[in-house]
């Protein structure tokens, strides 16, 4: 008989999925599919405000990663009024960045060690009591008192730019509402209140060396788990087509290295994208036009950010970066597992970028508003933490938005976290008799690989309920797990 494997809803992310693995008589995986079972309405009731009203109110998508959702509104703005990102003053430029960094230095730190280090320091078959940050904290002290303090040093990053940890506001049209003190400055280089800026460089050094030491003594189950191969999209920078978080050209490459988006500028997005849809879930499909639905799908985020790049500009992570590429030999990472290391990398690329800010008197300078012609479109392209974030605004000649297009990055990665739950299905649960309490995790290690925020709010931390039913072709419910 027929049977269907529910996980609902998935737990350690943000937001409402859920699972379904369907199985034939004989217990064979048939199909598999991640729903995203909740709807998002930003696009639809934010037409009507004024522009400038945009960055204040779509950072309310998140409330991990408000930040990017209001740079990359900004961004938009700044277009609206008729400026480039290069073309707003360079103290408004550098205070942008830090607060950017800021923020995926934050959001990196918050979801290795809250959420994904539980599935690398305990193992797939670890009791779900284990899998949890308070165990971390129990067994690994140390590590757990870094990743708080870690977070929070980028938390008081953004505190201090935005006003607010959460939901701050520090842009305005063509400009930035306050530069940063002297006295605010030191406060994150001397650390004397909280562990400096060089504190948090030699800590993400020393998270890399301990990741890179668990890789090589686990490299049987991580090279090969959820492995298959994708495109890969990210930001690079104009000139050396390094990895850039802030402003850059659109670059895709296939699973092979093969560039199949050649830096296009970010105005000509939707030159090349689509958003594909299915009946079976709310969140849709981007894909390149030229390659089709089935082959012009990205993955995005840390793990595609350093495989499309052509180098890092800080020292140290461009290092870290050269022992990365190893692993693979040079050619492109298709393996799903070392998201968690390419994020530590760029944790540690952020740490070093906002040293070079915070030694930098530009951040002190009161030259920060900038004008120019007015103009009916914005288009701003930034790396979020999880990957490439998109916001597209047009205006009426009264200021009002008339439509709005956000491709946000988990909409980026669905079809890879659906290929991710796909392999597990396949490789994992296909032909077994029994569900057991590490099949279910293992899908669930999987999709977090990704860091997804379902719902683009605030990550679910710690226990949530989770059921998981069998039922035959007819309907009728077979089994039931429950945790």
């Amino acid at each position: 008989m027929s049977q269907k494997i529910v996980i609902d809803p998935v737990t350690r992310v943000e937001g409402h999925g859920k699972v379904t693995i369907h199985l034939d008589e004989q217990n064979r995986v048939k199909e598999s599919f991640f729903h995203i079972i909740e709807f998002r309405g930003f696009e639809k009731f934010i037409q009507g405000h004024p522009y400038w009203e945009a960055p204040v109110m779509v950072q309310r998508l998140c409330g991990i990663c408000p930040v990017s959702h209001h740079l990359a509104a900004a961004k938009a703005i700044d277009q609206i009024i008729g400026l480039e990102p290069e073309e707003l003053s360079l103290p408004t430029q550098k205070i942008r960045k830090l607060l950017h960094f800021g923020q995926i230095f934050q959001s990196h730190a918050l979801h290795f060690f809250y959420l994904a280090s539980p599935d690398l320091l305990f193992g797939f078959d670890a009791a779900p009591t284990t899998r949890n940050v308070v165990e971390v904290s129990m067994r690994y002290p140390e590590l757990a008192k870094k990743g708080i303090l870690m977070r929070k040093f980028g938390q008081e990053i953004i505190k201090t730019i935005a006003g607010k940890r959460i939901h701050g506001i520090s842009t305005s049209p063509g400009g930035v509402h306050k530069k940063i003190s002297a006295q605010e400055r030191d406060y994150f280089l001397n650390g004397k209140d909280i562990p400096s800026i060089d504190a948090m460089i030699e800590w993400s050094r020393e998270i890399i060396e301990f990741v890179k030491d668990y890789y090589i003594k686990n490299e049987n189950w991580i090279n090969d788990f959820a492995h298959y191969p994708s495109g890969h999209l990210g930001l690079v920078d104009k000139k050396t087509g390094n990895l850039e978080l802030y402003d850059g050209y659109l670059r895709a490459i296939d699973s092979d290295g093969n560039k199949t988006l050649d830096d296009i500028e970010s105005d000509d997005y939707q030159n090349y994208f689509y958003e594909g849809v299915e009946k079976w879930s709310y969140l849709k499909f981007p894909y390149l036009k030229h390659l089709g639905k089935e082959n012009g799908w990205n993955r995005v985020g840390p793990l595609a950010r350093l495989n499309v790049c052509e180098g890092i500009s800080t020292p140290l992570a461009a290092y870290e970066r050269l022992q990365f590429l190893k692993i693979s030999g040079g050619k492109t990472n298709n393996r799903t597992m070392y998201s968690h290391w390419a994020r530590l990398i760029e944790l540690l690329h952020c740490a070093e970028l906002m040293k070079d800010l915070l030694e930098d008197d530009d951040l002190l300078s009161n030259d920060l508003m900038r004008r120019g012609e007015r103009r009916n479109e914005g288009i701003g392209i930034i790396e979020a933490p999880r990957g490439t974030l998109i916001h597209h605004y047009e205006v009426d000649d009264k200021d009002r938005i008339t439509r709005c297009n956000l491709i946000v990055s988990t909409t980026h990665n669905n079809e890879a976290m659906n290929k991710a739950v796909n392999w597990v299905a396949n490789n994992v649960i296909d032909g077994q008799q029994k569900i057991t309490e590490s099949m279910l995790n293992q899908v669930e290690v999987a999709i977090r690989a990704y860091d997804p925020c379902l719902s683009c709010a605030t990550h679910a931390l710690g226990q949530m309920p989770l059921e998981v039913s069998i039922y035959d072709h007819l309907g009728n419910l077979r089994d039931v797990r429950t945790r």
